[in-house]
């Protein structure tokens, strides 16, 4: 496909009036990214969201270029958040009203169409920025709680005696206490984004997608279940040292790939079915 320079010169353009508007902004959320390990996926999004856009390029060209009023009106909505966020101090305000600018610019400049078209790469990046506190306590605390409760049963199947008393597992020697980094929330937002990821990059139907994006929740809980009652066996066997050393930090590298690898085989299952059911679908219009 041939580059129009004309159109070269407007996404330039309009690049730098988004890096104008979040000077302040986008740094600090990258800073985030990498300093906090909850928020590290936050380098892989951006990277999804242009991959899906261009990948998208063909469906684009074809499509017809109205640019719409109401995408100024988006727009300015989504400065005036900005600004509104910078006033209050709110800065996921701040963050956010960056999907509504985009959003407003592609509406403004090329229409509702286009926008429609990409309206999953720009929603993806929400997925970049990382919730407000009082969303992320919310959150956690409730995983602990059912990591906490999952881990609890385990250990009773084993035949090892464990006591809870909400998200302290009080063993025979010693006690674990699920803390919020051990909640499992880091994990289900990276496999939320990466199921994300696969659901629209390999599926076409709306059903698998959702499914394979909804499973991912699941997933993540049950491994991190698995991750904190693993933890209670090597401390109940062989002491809190062991359970609290190397394991710690490997189980959950390994319990993540192990989540990835099974939305990867579930992925697998889903497009299997996908083809048989079209290959039968195309066997009984062929006998009609």
């Amino acid at each position: 496909m041939r580059l129009d320079p004309r159109k070269i010169a407007m996404v330039a353009a309009l690049a730098a009036l988004v890096g104008a508007l979040y000077h302040g902004v986008l740094p600090d959320l990258v800073l985030d990214w990498w300093q906090r390990p909850d928020d590290s996926h936050g380098f892989l999004v951006p990277l999804v969201s242009l991959y899906v856009a261009y990948g998208r390029r063909d469906m684009l060209a074809r499509l017809p270029v109205r640019p719409a009023v109401g995408g100024g009106v988006l727009l300015v909505l989504g400065i005036l958040a900005l600004a509104a966020g910078e006033v209050g101090a709110v800065q996921y305000v701040e963050r956010v009203s960056i999907l509504g600018v985009l959003a407003g610019l592609i509406a403004f400049n090329l229409g509702w169409v286009q926008l429609r078209a990409l309206a999953f790469p720009v929603l993806y990046l929400l997925l970049a920025i990382p919730p407000p506190a009082i969303v992320f306590n919310a959150i956690a605390f409730p995983l602990q709680l059912l990591a906490a409760k999952g881990a609890e049963q385990v250990l009773f199947a084993l035949d090892i005696p464990v006591l809870r008393e909400g998200n302290i597992i009080q063993l025979a020697h010693t006690t674990l206490e699920v803390a919020e980094a051990c909640s499992g929330i880091r994990s289900l937002v990276s496999l939320v984004a990466l199921a994300l990821c696969i659901a629209f990059l390999f599926h076409k139907g709306w059903i698998a997608r959702t499914v394979l994006s909804v499973s991912a929740v699941p997933i993540a809980v049950v491994t991190n279940v698995a991750r904190v009652a693993g933890t209670g066996v090597l401390a109940q066997h062989f002491g809190p040292e062991v359970a609290e050393g190397f394991y710690h930090s490997f189980s959950g590298w390994f319990l993540f790939m192990t989540a990835l690898a099974l939305l990867a085989l579930e992925s697998l299952l889903i497009r299997r079915l996908e083809r048989r059911g079209t290959g039968a679908g195309g066997g009984r219009t062929r006998a009609a």
